[in-house]
């Protein structure tokens, strides 16, 4: 792969995270000297404006990777087998793939960084990169700093996770459930009605009762803070929020620490915003690739174990962002 200017492929171009990668990579001025543009069968043929230039986004089916030194996958609409079979593709083309489903996040091989906490990580790449789940880069780009001085061996987390993961339907389905009180459940990605309503339930729910969402938060936490003893256990739930996801992290450190000790880590922590005094919600923060912790505070009762708030727009720095920061880990 080249350091300098490349040309640029997108699988997913027209999808929410497709599009929010389009945004970050021109906001980043990321140095690229083409881009290639590729989709469903059923978005071919449109033409999507990046730069002042419009490019015309072919069908995925078809897709030519030649030439390109990074290609993203924002997602290969569901088929199954697709996103290996591109893949596979666009690497024996010479690129790069950074992909941001979770088909290849827990293979061995293929490295599932967040650049500010385990950009070394990207040394170990062999064409595939993996970009984490949204609610897990969040954690532990707060959780990062703290697991490297105190480690970590504890964490039960409960998101807040916007309609916005689902994808546009998502949206459309929160959207015309607000409207339309009579709107029929069968035409929404989630199994209850969204507006006015929590629900408890992201992905298909196994035998052990936690759903693949949770999972996603056990399994990527340990992989990327390179600690497989951390205990932790989530419980994901999607709320009538667009964009923005919450989450209440508890954790307990392995060594002694205050409240003091871990501010002093988060102030000073690369892509974190952290607030003593206030608090965050997903409101104010769309459009920002940072990070935001607040009401940190200490467990009443047990030492070395605190809760805090943090906060993220799912499809920026849970998303698209984090994955464009891996492409610029591969210029460095």
């Amino acid at each position: 792969m080249t350091k300098g200017p490349m040309i640029v492929g997108l699988v997913g171009a027209t999808g929410l995270v497709g599009q929010t990668i389009l945004k970050v990579l021109e906001e980043r001025r990321f140095p690229l000297s083409g881009l290639k543009l590729w989709a469903s069968s059923r978005s071919a043929g449109r033409r999507i404006k990046f730069k002042r230039k419009f490019y015309p986004v072919a069908s995925v089916e078809q897709a030519d990777f030649s030439g390109c030194g990074i290609v993203f996958f924002a997602g290969t609409e569901g088929e199954k087998g697709a996103s290996w079979l591109y893949a596979q593709k666009a690497i024996a083309a010479g690129a790069v793939v950074i992909d941001n489903g979770s088909d290849f996040r827990m293979h061995p091989s293929v490295p599932l960084i967040v650049p500010e906490v385990n950009p070394e990580d990207v040394e170990k790449q062999r064409g595939l990169i993996a970009n984490p789940n949204c609610s897990t880069i969040q954690m532990v780009a707060a959780l990062g700093p703290i697991h490297k001085k105190y480690r970590v061996k504890r964490i039960v987390v409960s998101t807040y996770q916007a309609v916005s993961g689902a994808g546009r339907q998502g949206i459309i389905a929160l959207e015309e459930q607000i409207q339309n009180s009579k709107f029929k459940i069968q035409n929404s990605p989630f199994s209850r009605q969204i507006a006015g309503n929590v629900i408890p339930q992201i992905s298909d729910i196994s035998e052990l009762g936690y759903s693949g969402e949770e999972w996603k938060m056990v399994e990527e936490t340990q992989k990327i803070l390179h600690d497989k003893k951390i205990a932790v256990n989530a419980t994901t739930v999607r709320v009538p929020v667009m964009t923005g996801h919450s989450e209440s992290v508890y954790f307990e450190t392995g060594s002694n620490c205050t409240v003091r000790d871990i501010e002093k880590l988060l102030i000073k922590a690369p892509g974190i915003v952290y607030d003593k005094k206030d608090f965050f919600t997903p409101a104010e923060l769309k459009g920002s690739d940072l990070v935001y912790v607040s009401r940190l505070r200490p467990d009443p009762v047990k030492k070395n174990a605190f809760v805090m708030w943090v906060v993220a727009d799912n499809l920026r720095k849970g998303a698209a962002t984090n994955a464009v920061q891996i492409a610029e880990l591969l210029l460095k």
